[in-house]
C-alpha cells in the first residue's frame, strides 16, 4: 500500500488528530491559522483549540489577489501563476506559526485549507445562460502547501458541494451543528464576514436535518471597499466610528434593497461579484446620492447589511418565532454600527458572540474547516442539513501528499 494512503488509514483509526485549519475570506484581511486537536468524529467530536493566529496579508498580497478577485476578465497567465504563489505563501505562514508555537511539522497530522475564493458563480448570479450550473473557484494550491510543509493537505472543499447540486457555500452547517448546537436552545450562528451568512441550529436533541446555512447579503465587503475608496490609509471603519456619526439615507437604502437577491428563497449564496462597486454605484445614481457624505454612506451600508440578515431570518421562520439567541462571529461582530442596526431589526433577540460558547469568533471559520478535514479522514456519513446541503463531509476535500 502507498505509504501516504497507509498514513491516512492510520489517522482514521487514531483516537485523535491534530489538524491545522486555514481560512481566508472575502475581506482579504489575512490567513486565519487554527491548530486544533480533534477527538472522535461525527456527533462524538470533541475539539480543543490549541493555538490561533491571523497572519495579516501584506498590501502587496492584497493587491495581487485583487487583480483577479470577483473580476469578469483576468489574465489567464497571471491567475495560473497566482494559484501556486498563494499556496506557497500560505505554507510559509503555517511554518512560521508552528515555529512560533514550538510545534514541529511532524507533530501535525493534517492541514485543512479553504483557499482564497476569487470568484463565486451560483446559477442565479452568473450571466452565462449557456452554463446551466453553479460554480465557485478558490486558489492557493493544496499540493504546494503539502510539499512546502511536509504535511498531508486537504483542500478544495467546496467543489463536492457544487457537484452534488449545491452552490458551494456556506459549508458551515455541519461543523456548526457538531460544535455549537445545544439541547437547551435553538440558535442562529451569524458570521459577519465580507458576505454575511447564518447557520440555523435546532435543539441538539431535535431533527438535525433541519439545520441549514445561508448567505444573507453583504456583511463588510461594501463597507470596507467604501473606506478604501475614500480613505486609502484606513483598512476599515474602526469601531464603526464613521458609520455611527452618519445617518441612514432612506432613498439609497431602498435602491440597494431592490435587488431580487433579498427576496429569493433560502438557502442562497452570493459574493462580491454581485455586491461590489458597480452595484453600489448604480444604486447611488438611481437615488441621486453620488455626493452623499462618507459617514452617511457608511451608515446606510451598515443598515443594508443588517436588513439583509433580518429579511433572511424572516424568510427562514415564516409562521413561527425565530431563535431568540444569535451568536455572532467575523469582523462585523466588532462593528458597533452594524450590531446596533441588527438589534433594531431583530428586536427581542439576545445577541452574543460565539466566544461565549467557547469558540473564538475570529477563529471559528478556520476551526470549521479543520472539522471538515477530520470528517473526511475519520468520519462516517451523518444526516445534517437537507436538500442540496445534504452532502456528507466525508466526501469533501481533495488530498495532497507531500511528495
Amino acid at each position: 500500500m502507498n505509504s501516504y494512503v497507509s498514513r491516512l488509514c492510520q489517522l482514521a483509526s487514531q483516537p485523535s488528530r491534530r489538524i491545522i485549519g486555514l481560512m481566508s475570506g472575502t475581506s482579504l484581511d489575512g490567513l486565519d491559522v487554527a491548530l486544533c486537536r480533534l477527538e472522535g468524529h461525527g456527533p462524538g467530536t470533541r475539539l480543543t483549540l490549541e493555538q490561533f493566529r491571523t497572519v495579516p496579508y501584506e498590501e502587496e498580497t492584497k493587491q495581487r489577489i485583487r487583480e483577479v478577485f470577483a473580476r469578469d476578465a483576468v489574465s489567464l497567465e497571471y491567475l495560473t501563476l497566482l494559484n501556486p504563489w498563494l499556496g506557497r505563501l500560505h505554507a510559509r505562514a503555517v511554518l512560521a506559526c508552528l515555529a512560533e508555537w514550538q510545534v514541529a511539522p511532524a507533530e501535525v497530522d493534517l492541514i485543512a485549507s479553504h483557499g482564497q475564493t476569487i470568484y463565486h458563480a451560483p446559477r442565479h448570479q452568473h450571466q452565462r445562460p449557456d452554463f446551466d450550473l453553479n460554480a465557485t473557484l478558490q486558489i492557493g494550491d493544496g499540493d504546494h502547501i503539502a510539499v512546502a510543509t511536509g504535511i498531508i493537505t486537504l483542500s478544495d472543499f467546496r467543489q463536492k458541494h457544487v457537484a452534488a447540486g449545491g452552490e458551494g457555500a456556506p459549508l458551515a452547517a455541519y461543523g456548526d451543528f457538531l460544535l455549537l448546537s445545544s439541547p437547551a436552545e435553538e440558535r442562529l450562528l451569524l458570521n459577519l464576514g465580507g458576505i454575511a451568512n447564518f447557520t440555523y441550529l435546532p435543539h441538539a436533541s431535535g431533527d438535525a436535518t433541519t439545520a441549514f446555512s445561508t448567505d444573507t447579503g453583504p456583511g463588510n465587503t461594501l463597507l470596507d471597499a467604501t473606506i478604501r475608496a475614500h480613505r486609502p490609509a484606513l483598512a476599515y471603519d474602526e469601531d464603526g466610528r464613521l458609520a455611527l456619526a452618519g445617518r441612514v439615507h432612506a432613498g439609497l437604502l431602498a435602491e440597494l434593497l431592490a435587488h431580487p437577491f433579498f427576496a429569493a428563497l433560502l438557502p442562497k449564496t452570493t459574493g462580491p461579484e454581485l455586491f461590489g462597486p458597480a452595484y453600489l454605484a448604480a444604486a447611488r445614481q438611481r437615488s441621486a446620492t453620488e455626493n452623499l457624505a462618507l459617514e452617511d454612506l457608511l451608515a446606510t451600508l451598515a443598515e443594508l447589511s443588517a436588513v439583509g440578515v433580518a429579511r433572511a431570518v424572516q424568510l427562514a421562520f415564516v409562521g413561527r418565532p425565530a431563535p431568540a439567541a444569535v451568536y455572532a462571529s467575523g469582523g462585523g461582530a466588532h462593528n458597533p454600527a452594524l450590531m446596533q442596526a441588527l438589534a433594531r431589526h431583530l428586536p427581542g433577540t439576545r445577541f452574543a458572540r460565539t466566544d461565549e460558547l467557547g469558540v473564538p469568533g475570529d477563529a471559528k471559520e478556520a476551526i470549521l474547516f479543520a472539522m471538515l478535514a477530520n470528517e473526511a479522514v475519520a468520519g462516517t456519513p451523518v444526516a445534517i442539513g437537507a436538500g442540496r446541503q445534504r452532502v456528507p463531509p466525508v466526501s469533501m476535500g481533495k488530498v495532497s501528499f507531500p511528495r
